[in-house]
Formats: C-alpha cells, sequence, structure tokens
C-alpha cells in the first residue's frame, strides 16, 4: 500500500500568523498542502489568510469551539479534560451549533471538525453526524462520517512524545520514517506556537522530508478519508 502524509497546523491566530505563512511556504515548495485546525473565533487577517489557504488547495477542519477545560467529575482531581472529550451528545451538538454559525458568518468550511486535543466523546461523534457533519479526524482515527468507514492511524506531534527537547525531534523523525516505510499513513501535526523553537521546526520539517523520501502522498484530511476507507 502506498504511504500516505497529512500534515495538520493549529494555532492560528493574529499572533502566530508569520510563522504560520512560513510553513506554508516551506510546504509548497514540496507540493504538501495543509489541513488547517480553525478555532471559531478566529479574527481578522488570520481569517482572511485561512480563507486564502482553502482557496488554493488547503483543507480546513473546526477545532472545537472555545476549547474551554470541562473538570473531571470528582472535585477533589485537579485534572481537566479536553472541551470535546466527554461531552454527551446534546451538549455538544449547542456547542458545535455556536461554532458553525460563528465560521460561516467568517466564510469558512464548515463540515470538518478536528477536536481540541484530538479527542472526541461517542457524543460528540454522534452530534457531528446529527449536524452533517462529513469528517471527524480524532487522535487514532480519520472517520468519514458519510459513509461510517474510518481509516487507523494515529496523530504524530512533538508534544506526543515525552522527554527532552532532542528526544522529542528525534522522535517525530522515526516516527514519520517508521510509518512511512511500512506504507502508513503518516499524520504530522503542529502548533503554530511550537514553531518559534527552531529545533521543533527544522524536525516536523524533517519528517516531512523522510516521508516525501519514502514516497508517500501528501493529502489533505478530506482526500485522505477519501482516498481508502477502512471499515
Amino acid at each position: 500500500m502506498t504511504a500516505r502524509l497529512v500534515v495538520s497546523l493549529s494555532g492560528i491566530d493574529s499572533r502566530t500568523l508569520h510563522r504560520c505563512a512560513d510553513l506554508a511556504e516551506e510546504l509548497g515548495r514540496r507540493a504538501v498542502p495543509m489541513s488547517l485546525l480553525v478555532a471559531p473565533r478566529l479574527a481578522g487577517a488570520a481569517t482572511e489568510w485561512v480563507r486564502t489557504r482553502h482557496a488554493a488547495g488547503d483543507d480546513v477542519l473546526m477545532h472545537g469551539f472555545d476549547h474551554t477545560l470541562v473538570p473531571r467529575a470528582r472535585t477533589v482531581s485537579l485534572a481537566r479534560r479536553a472541551e470535546f472529550s466527554t461531552l454527551p451528545a446534546h451538549e455538544a451538538g449547542l456547542r458545535l451549533t455556536a461554532a458553525m454559525a460563528a465560521m460561516e458568518r467568517e466564510g469558512l468550511p464548515i463540515d470538518g471538525f478536528a477536536p481540541p486535543r484530538w479527542m472526541a466523546s461517542r457524543g460528540t461523534v454522534i452530534a457531528l453526524e446529527r449536524k452533517g457533519f462529513r469528517l471527524c479526524a480524532d487522535l487514532m482515527s480519520i472517520r468519514d462520517l458519510s459513509s461510517g468507514t474510518h481509516l487507523r492511524a494515529r496523530v504524530q506531534s512533538l508534544r506526543s512524545h515525552e522527554r527532552a527537547e532532542t528526544w522529542r525531534c528525534f522522535a517525530l523523525v522515526l516516527a514519520a520514517a517508521r510509518t512511512t516505510r511500512r506504507g502508513g499513513c503518516l499524520r504530522l501535526a503542529i502548533d503554530a506556537t511550537d514553531l518559534i523553537r527552531p529545533g521543533y521546526r527544522t524536525a516536523f520539517l524533517d519528517a516531512v522530508d523522510v516521508a516525501l523520501q519514502n514516497d508517500a502522498t501528501a493529502l489533505t484530511y478530506r482526500a485522505a478519508a477519501i482516498a481508502v476507507p477502512v471499515g
């Protein structure tokens, strides 16, 4: 099976926009499209940049609503869960409705979803289906909600690897090489705030280059979900 490469970028706003544009330029030289994970409260120049990128072929996925951290059930615990990780269908639906309205006002696509921290509850998936979403990209898979099929592939990011920065960078490139040599789907994700670190930026691009050297086909999330659906 031919290896596939899906690159996503989150954390897009006015403060990080110049770094986002720089990454887009680097990936453009490699003919690698991006999937942009966009919070509905995007505004100003950042919104216009996302629209321009979408018109040029990049994908746009709704990235949560307000990224509120939900407290765990036990009040003695200080731990927090990501916004859509535990929501029942009704509550997830309410947040999705508000987010859809915000993105529609900005003229942005509203049929693809990537939850904050890549964690979506079963209730969230049900709400997405009810709202007519076609795609949900979570931590372990890319779901085609229109057909009910999904492609199993874990997100790889610098934040998903523990220990020191040098080890994180090495582990990301190693994972890219291993996944694409085996003909798998490599999902590389980066937050724009991490691009300020030269080591992180270099490692991310090195991981992209390794995938391309292994003849991976660069796709957006939407194209990856359609290309080889797996039940």
